[in-house]
């Protein structure tokens, strides 16, 4: 109670119960073991503008993991200062390990910021319990309750959810039942972790079928990318119920990362058609609908403070985004993409000069530069164009290179 005297609402919990999506952000805390660090002010900022996608929502619909504090004193003070400064914009989580230390450390980097939270993380399976802890996973998993109890006594206004660690190779049946003690010990979530990336969709949806049995706990997922279906085994989470997921900017995470935030929201907001197939035809699954153009300018600040590049083929928010370089699709824009990126993304379209280039693009881009061509002089410039791609072995030709082109062939012209 942060006031003494009134019940705090965990606005994570009630959203997943209610059938709302939550977003747990994680490009600050799993991001750094892709060897990226955020400073601490760009960590305010991102989970600010996060949160600003889903306006005065923002806490109901994103968790943002703003680091581990026991890795050293600055990344402690980095924690508080999201917790402080993005109070109000999201839910801010610390997360920690399975021991007493570092979840009074935890609890203390959050405590007194609203809708704060804290993620246990124990393992879940024999041998990542040997690993972690030199002990089995129920004894793993019974210390894991218990620190969930000791985190609520210790600031009731601190929510506190538990991860099972490796719960792809864990038994389901122990989960399950590890999952009930958690949430009768007051656990806002459990956190079913695929630590390896290892796990296909129809496992994923044995996994949280059965260990949610128990309709009181409150399940989310955390899968990791190693054979590239951190997506689809996200998706089929959210199919069978799964209502917490969590995702980050750029899929940035360990080794081969987890599912990108902007293309995981993208997919769960962008047609109403699609998100009834994927979460039921019932869904509904934001409090307040998300403003998707938000997520291009989102993901070029990450880009640019974390120094991952966004490419050509980088889905949702890469370069290549509502770009045109040749003919067909020129003429007819909407036969050859999924969705209006302009209208759904805020992203204009653009027509590229490349070796594809058509006497159409050629002329279109020349017109921008403020040259009108004729059929001739199109034919002749397209050829150029080409000329110059193979010349350099580059696909897409510069327009400058182009501008000074037309330049001289228009001024040979007179």
């Amino acid at each position: 109670m942060l006031d003494g005297s009134e019940p705090v609402v965990d606005l994570v919990r009630e959203s997943a119960s209610a059938g709302r999506v939550v977003l747990w952000e994680e490009s600050a805390r799993d991001g750094a073991q892709a060897k990226t660090l955020m400073a601490p002010d760009f960590r305010v900022r991102l989970a600010v503008e996060q949160g600003r996608i889903f306006g005065a929502d923002g806490p109901r619909h994103v968790v943002f993991a703003a680091g581990f504090p026991a890795v050293c004193a600055e990344e402690f003070e980095a924690v508080r200062r999201v917790a402080v400064e993005a109070e109000g914009a999201v839910s801010v989580a610390a997360v920690c390990r399975g021991t007493a230390v570092d979840v009074r450390q935890a609890v203390a980097s959050v405590r007194g910021s609203a809708h704060a939270r804290v993620m246990v993380v124990v393992p879940a399976s024999e041998a990542m319990a040997q690993v972690m802890t030199h002990r089995g996973a129920r004894e793993a998993l019974d210390a894991g309750v218990a620190l969930v109890e000791e985190a609520r006594g210790r600031d009731d206004g601190v929510a506190v959810d538990l991860c099972f660690a490796d719960a792809s190779r864990a038994d389901h049946g122990l989960m399950a039942d590890y999952a009930s003690a958690a949430t009768a010990a007051g656990a806002g979530t459990v956190i079913l972790a695929d630590t390896v990336g290892d796990q296909l969709p129809s496992d994923v949806a044995a996994m949280f079928t059965r260990v949610g049995a128990d309709k009181d706990v409150v399940l989310a997922s955390h899968l990791h990318n190693d054979l590239g279906l951190g997506l689809a085994n996200t998706l089929e989470a959210a199919r069978v119920g799964v209502r917490v997921l969590s995702s980050s900017w750029l899929g940035l995470a360990e080794r081969a990362g987890m599912v990108a935030t902007e293309q995981l929201l993208f997919l769960l907001a962008y047609r109403a058609e699609r998100i009834r197939a994927l979460l039921g035809e019932d869904a509904d699954p934001w409090w307040t609908p998300p403003d998707l153009t938000r997520l291009p300018v989102i993901a070029r600040m990450v880009s640019a403070e974390t120094g991952l590049p966004l490419s050509v083929t980088t889905p949702v928010v890469g370069t290549g985004v509502g770009t045109i370089s040749t003919g067909t699709p020129f003429v007819h824009p909407d036969l050859f993409q999924p969705y209006d990126p302009q209208a759904l993304l805020g992203i204009a379209p653009s027509v590229v000069l490349t070796h594809l280039a058509s006497a159409r693009v050629v002329t279109a881009v020349a017109a921008r530069l403020g040259h009108d061509l004729d059929r001739e002089q199109a034919r002749t410039a397209m050829a150029w164009v080409k000329t110059r791609a193979y010349r350099t072995g580059r696909a897409t030709v510069e327009e400058s290179a182009f501008a000074s082109y037309l330049d001289g062939m228009c001024e040979g012209a007179r």
